[in-house]
């Protein structure tokens, strides 16, 4: 009996046993179905992403094709242009065709400096006068409103660019002006020269201080610069500067312009009249047989007062404000002649930062 339940036992659990296995035997096949579903989506995906690429390929294709087409016209125009030019080229001498490519050459170059000589830095104001006049406080003045006592006498000019801003007129343009303090040393002058041909405006520093014993040699280096061929051509502004003018004995602006004008006026007649400065050219100052004025000048010469020590350098800064406005209005009129006084600008408030 007991094996009999036995076996009755193991009987059953082999048909249980059978019975899981049928049933996982049947789940298999719907896995592997699913999973071949999914794998068979992708692939159709793939395959749609890579027919829109070639299609794409194909258009690019097509469009470049016409492109070709289209441009062959082109191509073929140029190469018989190419061809004829050749030809004639070839029937043209030597000798003419060096003597056309030189003046083509010179031609480009021409142009080329004189839009370089236009772009360079002619927004120029020179400062300049005898040594000791204290020109060179004045440029760090102007430069950066730095104070520098007891300099000495400045043997290669000194030169900065700044930026004017005006505080009246915010709207008005501004443009960087290129300051220079000129050597005043006699041996050192002609290095005015060099600037001369680029420049906007010229102060002309006097120490009112110690006026009267260098009034003869400030009046008769003025002279010199007021005759000079590019100033008067140019018609450059100068601005005669009575510096150092906090000290109580220093002279005033209008006692400085009245004793320079006598002293040019004795200097026309000790010369008859001719700039030994420019003897070339000819250019005398004044209206004969009348007293001297700078009036009378062909440019325009004003007279202003300022400390550098002290930073009271307003004048000079609005003598820069105007230079700078003429040569703006100048150069947008396509380099038409234009009077300081007409072009000028006001501008009370001026601040003036080095760039």
């Amino acid at each position: 009996m007991a094996c009999a339940s036995s076996h009755g036992l193991r009987s059953s659990s082999s048909i249980s046993g059978m019975s899981a296995t049928s049933s996982w035997c049947s789940t298999v096949p719907n896995f592997f179905q699913v999973r071949s579903a999914e794998e068979n989506s992708a692939c159709g995906s793939c395959t749609e992403l890579e027919i829109q690429a070639m299609e794409g390929l194909e258009q690019w294709k097509n469009q470049l094709e016409q492109l070709k087409i289209q441009l062959e016209p082109w191509k073929n125009q140029l190469e018989k242009c190419l061809h004829e030019t050749i030809e004639y080229l070839n029937q043209i001498p030597p000798a003419q065709l060096y003597a056309a490519i030189a003046v083509l050459l010179i031609s480009t170059l021409l142009l080329l400096s004189i839009r370089l000589f236009k772009s360079a830095k002619s927004n120029t104001v020179i400062l300049t006068g005898l040594s000791g006049s204290g020109k060179t406080v004045l440029f760090y003045q102007l430069r950066d409103g730095s104070v520098h006592q007891g300099t000495i006498t400045s043997m290669e000019p000194n030169e900065s660019t700044i930026v004017l801003n005006s505080d009246s007129n915010k709207k008005s343009k501004s443009k960087p002006v290129h300051i220079v303090d000129v050597p005043g040393h006699s041996r050192l002058r002609p290095k005015l020269d060099e600037f001369l041909p680029r420049a906007a405006g010229i102060v002309f520093v006097v120490d009112s201080l110690e006026f009267l014993p260098n009034c003869h040699l400030a009046s008769e280096y003025l002279y010199d610069i007021l005759t000079k061929a590019s100033v008067v051509k140019k018609k450059i502004p100068v601005l005669i500067c009575c510096n150092k003018n906090d000290k109580v004995t220093a002279h005033t602006k209008e006692f400085i312009r009245k004793q320079m004008e006598k002293e040019i006026d004795k200097l026309r007649a000790s010369r008859s009249a001719i700039s030994a400065a420019d003897v070339s050219n000819d250019f005398t100052l004044g209206v004969p047989e009348e007293p001297f004025t700078f009036s009378q000048c062909r440019n325009k010469v004003t007279v202003a007062e300022s400390s550098g020590l002290t930073g009271e350098v307003g004048q000079v800064e609005q003598f820069i404000w105007d230079c700078s406005q003429a040569q703006m209005h100048a150069h947008e009129s396509d380099g038409g002649e234009m009077s300081l006084l007409g072009s000028r600008t006001e501008a009370p408030a001026i601040r003036l930062s080095s760039t």
